[in-house]
């Protein structure tokens, strides 16, 4: 987290953290949308079913580097590209588990001491 003296934490850009996370599958459904690609065509091309490119492209699966390589065979992105908005993805919704962050701020201040 960046800080600056004299500036609220929640005001600098990169600490900015977005109001729902995004998952990958947003990303490739709205890049099969704008190359004019079918789903059963980038699942027959990367050789997979239809119903589990389905599953990605709807957050119902998470991107393994086996798919986002993959994928980087078929539309020439790169896989870390993919499985770094995967991280960021399980990242933001840990964060959203108020019970989970309470269990880090324990933690954190056993440590301190």
């Amino acid at each position: 987290m960046i800080t600056l003296p004299g500036v609220s934490s929640e005001m600098i850009a990169n600490n900015i953290v977005p109001f729902e996370p995004t998952h990958p599958g947003e990303m490739l459904r709205e890049e099969l949308e704008c190359r004019g690609i079918t789903q059963t065509k980038l699942a027959a091309e990367i050789g997979i079913k239809v119903s589990l490119l389905n599953e990605l492209i709807n957050g119902k699966r998470d991107f393994t580097m086996e798919y986002a390589m993959l994928i980087e065979a078929a539309l020439g992105i790169e896989a870390d590209f993919w499985i770094n908005l995967q991280t960021a993805y399980n990242k933001g919704k840990i964060r959203k588990d108020p019970s989970f962050m309470q269990r880090l701020a324990n933690i954190r201040r056993a440590a301190i001491l």
